[in-house]
């Protein structure tokens, strides 16, 4: 490393790569996320994709931003960045609010003449100036020129040598953070195996961009990020898409039985559907339907035929999907439905986060149809929470909704791939011999659980049919008796009501001895237990419970929220969660709501300044 650096040591830092959705920045912020969990930091990271497939180059609206933060306790991709890439002027613009006053910024000033400035309605030739970013430590390298210059010889043509750019941009931060470059290149061979030139294009173009910043004579702080003591194992960077589809073979291979996915491509939802077609090599099965009615309904009749059925979606599909769900509660069997919430409403931002399909998930269908709603925190939460609402839906005949969010789907965590001795066994209730002497019946049931009896397709004795229309409890023939239907109704409700008694309760974090409890679900845990940590951190006693089950709710719910003076739900909706606990807990009158409908995630600076109103009313 240069004598002339400043080191800086830190325990966790945070780096945002910004340019034109053309440029590589999601492949160059994955690659330094990897790198980084390997030697063995937490990692976090948010990839930003704009709202327009290909917006013209250079423009505000085509900016794709990939934001990672690493280091030692790391919960979130961090508020701001400390370090930003900024490929061209409109990159730098749009990406001046996530930057913090003192930050490196390193530019191509190739993509930064008269031209560039104007694409991104600059109004002067000094964007700095302009944007009021005069503290920031400017990095200015001519890095199209230099990748240019590395791949003279190469024989690749000039757009191929131009895609090169992004990895001299990862080489300069390699350099930056002192990572080693042969982790990169090891990740890399994996991706380019069938490319050589254009892989040994980019080793090198990555090696010019580490060796650039070795030699730059510039006053420029460098980074040296602690690393964690991790518990023994392999490790790996895993998005919470990925972590959802592995989540559902570890389950698949727990009961024994052959998984299948029926889905339609849908953002931000797909990669669960593509990660799963790769894996015919342990039994997966997978329809890409013509609609998402058509791939949910493959999933039912799977189902019915004795496979752990799935199916995935976002917000749109799952509204398409509410019918063939309530097929599923009225047949009760066992389906897996994950629903990755984007914004909305409509086609709404299909790029971007929220936490608004929650009131649907609960209510959104015809009739009492009451389901099990799960709801993963953390991209490596996912592998979690699809295993456990597979192991609920193949245990208690139920359709289970799995709530994830673009945040988390598309984010990256630092996970151990676990053993699977660590997860529980799956027993579904299937029918046996002795039920023939009762005169079986399909909706004869467990009296404890209220769950009904699975016969599997082809075991002899137990020929039966299923369908949309009431049975009757006893004969399971077709009943229009409003008796009946109030009993069947009753107990698909009870046989739901049922699995709070085997879901853990909650924990509480941070001080328990607080005035204010500070309550999320799903995906925004990271930035709330952030912020709970930094107010605990200063003196301020705050508390924190986190759902992952939502319904049913953990049996010590109300005792909890009954106990704190002051109670804060915080949601990235207009209060959806917030109504449903005051509709199940009446007479709730410590609860707040603090909201944010913006298609981004929480900043912990603002939840920060939140709580701290709270306290001091």
């Amino acid at each position: 490393m240069s004598e002339q650096t400043n080191v800086k040591e830190l325990e966790k830092v945070v780096i945002r790569f910004s340019g034109d959705s053309g440029d590589g920045m999601q492949l160059a912020g994955n690659l330094f996320s990897n790198i980084s969990a390997a030697i063995g930091n937490e990692i976090s990271t948010f990839p930003d994709y704009p709202a327009e497939i290909r917006a013209p180059q250079g423009t505000l609206g085509g900016v794709s931003g990939f934001q990672v933060h690493i280091g030692k306790g790391v919960y979130t991709p961090g508020d701001k960045a400390d370090v930003l890439v900024a490929m061209n002027p409109a990159a730098l613009k749009t990406n001046t609010k996530y930057v913090k006053p003192n930050a490196v910024v390193i530019i191509d000033t190739d993509s930064f003449q008269k031209n560039d400035l104007e694409k991104a309605a600059f109004l002067t030739e000094d964007p700095f100036k302009e944007l009021n970013m005069n503290s920031v430590q400017v990095v200015p390298v001519a890095i199209t020129s230099l990748v240019k210059d590395s791949l003279a010889d190469s024989g690749l043509d000039n757009k191929t040598i131009l895609r090169c750019k992004n990895m001299f941009a990862l080489g300069l931060i390699c350099w930056l953070f002192d990572r080693p470059l042969d982790q990169a290149a090891h990740l890399l061979k994996n991706k380019f195996a069938k490319k050589t030139s254009v892989l040994e294009a980019n080793i090198k173009v990555m090696t010019d961009g580490y060796n650039y910043g070795n030699n730059i004579h510039a006053s420029v702080s460098t980074y040296r990020i602690e690393t964690k003591s991790a518990k023994k194992g392999f490790y790996t960077d895993v998005n919470g898409n990925r972590a959802t589809a592995l989540g559902l073979i570890a389950a698949s291979e727990k009961s024994g039985l052959p998984l299948f996915l029926g889905s339609y491509p849908i953002t931000p939802a797909s990669d669960i559907l593509h990660e799963l077609a790769k894996r015919k090599d342990l039994g997966v099965k997978v329809v890409q339907a013509e609609d998402e009615i058509a791939g949910i309904c493959t999933a039912i009749g799977a189902s019915f035929a004795g496979n752990l059925a799935a199916t995935s979606t976002s917000g749109p599909g799952l509204a398409l999907k509410s019918e063939a769900i309530g097929l599923a509660v009225m047949a009760e069997l066992p389906l897996v439905i994950i629903d990755v919430q984007r914004g909305g409403p409509s086609t709404g931002l299909p790029t971007k986060s929220e936490q608004t399909d929650l009131l649907q998930a609960l209510y959104g269908r015809n009739g009492e149809s009451p389901v099990v709603v799960l709801a993963a925190s953390t991209p490596t939460n996912c592998f979690d929470m699809a295993f456990a609402a597979s192991k609920i839906a193949l245990e208690h005949m139920t359709p289970v909704i799995l709530l994830t969010d673009a945040f988390i789907a598309n984010g990256s965590s630092a996970w151990r791939i676990p053993e699977m001795e660590e997860y529980p066994e799956i027993h579904p209730q299937y029918v046996y011999n002795d039920l023939l002497k009762d005169n079986w019946k399909p909706y004869k049931r467990n009296p404890e659980t209220n769950v009904r009896y699975w016969a599997i397709p082809g075991t002899e004795g137990f020929m039966h049919r299923l369908g949309g229309l009431e049975k009757d409890c006893i004969t399971s023939a077709i009943s229009t008796d409003p008796a009946n239907h109030q009993k069947m109704t009753d107990m698909r409700q009870a046989k739901i009501d049922y699995i709070a008694n085997e879901i853990p309760e909650l924990e509480i974090l941070g001080n328990p001895e607080a005035d204010l409890l500070v309550v999320g679900w799903g995906g925004t845990y990271g930035h709330l237990y952030s912020a709970v940590e930094s107010m605990n951190a200063i003196g301020k006693k705050v508390a924190m419970v986190h759902f992952n089950y939502i319904n049913p709710m953990p049996k010590n719910t109300e005792e909890i929220l009954r106990r704190y003076k002051k109670v804060v739900v915080c949601e990235l909706n207009n209060g959806q969660f917030a109504t449903q606990l005051c509709a199940k807990i009446p007479g709730l009158t410590n609860v707040s709501r603090f909201n944010k409908v913006q298609g981004q995630p929480f900043m912990v600076s603002e939840l920060t300044d939140h709580f701290s109103k709270l306290m001091e009313e």
